[in-house]
């Protein structure tokens, strides 16, 4: 599994790169995750909201860090 936090690096974005990784340790998951913190990148796929988080090229969540609950199904998804 791909999984990319997109962010500029602003509080809620770090947040979600700790609770994505977290989830990813507790779930038992193998999973390589990655921050993007370049502008034109997450451009790219059309987020205007950070952070966002892209599991295997799609964009699953923008503009908000989900709640445990949350980013734990959209992982086992």
């Amino acid at each position: 599994m791909e999984i990319k936090v997109l962010g500029t690096g602003c509080p809620k974005c770090k947040a979600l790169e700790k609770a994505t990784r977290d989830a990813v340790t507790e779930l038992g998951i193998n999973a390589n995750i990655e921050k993007e913190e370049d502008i034109m990148k997450i451009m790219e796929y059309g987020v205007m909201h950070t952070p966002a988080l892209v599991i295997d090229g799609k964009v699953v969540a923008s503009g908000r860090v989900p709640n445990e609950k949350d980013l734990k199904s959209l992982l086992i998804k």
